[in-house]
């Protein structure tokens, strides 16, 4: 187990936005907060409020959206993991499966950024930050996934050039940022870069044009690689790691 680094920030207990407290809380965008807002959906101490920009104190304040009262957790947390196979992309299992949850272990409440398919390793964030979870899943913001593709046969080069050229999928088109033949593969491995993340879209571009997927890992997830953990082992994102991230989803 990778050492625990207590390097958790504190939540700023200063008057804040209301829609940016809603978002950290995780309820939604702050954009679509200020339209549940404006629609009467949220109280503060009681009182209804419609005003865009009101601020509130986390500390003393009392805030329900639909009457469910919404509070903040004392510490923000910000993890990666190098993501074994098998493991599932959920908080919990009716099945008694093995989640990503059982190899991370903070006092926190924390919960994915995004998922990967149980037989995929690799990057895979967590937080209680619901507006960093929320930006980085957005597909506006257009962050960048890199994966290491193994494939069952050598790819030829006619069909590099089509993965590039973008590949027609049910859900419309799949078109990688950059695709590259791994030197020493035999053309077996594939880097494959790509800014959205749709389900098992990696899959099911290679076997639009014919291969099957051998093996998959995200080698990179927003610029944060698993360099130095082995699989199932987790850190900690340093201070301007997480700064750097929030950048990237335009998070101010």
């Amino acid at each position: 187990m990778a050492k625990l680094e207590r390097k958790t920030k504190r939540v700023h207990q200063e008057n804040i936005r209301l829609n940016k407290f809603l978002a950290t809380a995780g309820v939604g965008s702050r954009r679509g907060n200020d339209k549940l807002i404006a629609s009467g959906a949220v109280t503060v101490n009681g009182e209804t409020v419609m005003e865009l920009g009101t601020k509130v104190d986390p500390s003393r304040d009392k805030i329900f959206v639909h009457g469910q009262q919404i509070v903040l957790q004392d510490r923000l947390v910000y993890v990666v993991l190098n993501k074994p196979k098998d493991a599932i992309t959920t908080v919990s299992d009716e099945k008694k499966r093995t989640t990503v949850m059982n190899y991370v272990r903070v006092k926190e409440r924390i919960y994915p950024v995004g998922r990967l398919d149980r037989n995929t390793t690799g990057v895979l964030l967590f937080t209680n930050d619901g507006e960093f979870a929320h930006a980085l899943m957005h597909p506006r913001f257009e962050i960048e996934r890199a994966y290491r593709v193994t494939l069952d046969k050598s790819m030829v080069q006619p069909d590099l050039a089509r993965l590039r050229k973008g590949v027609r999928l049910a859900d419309g088109l799949a078109k990688p940022q950059s695709a590259e033949i791994i030197d020493g593969s035999g053309r077996k491995k594939v880097l494959v870069v790509l800014r959205e993340g749709r389900n098992r879209e990696v899959r099911r571009m290679f076997e639009a044009i014919g291969y099957d997927v051998r093996q998959l890992d995200r080698v990179s997830y927003a610029g944060i690689t698993p360099l130095g953990l082995t699989r199932g082992e987790w850190r900690h994102l340093t201070k301007q790691e997480v700064e750097y991230l929030k950048q990237q989803a335009g998070i101010n």
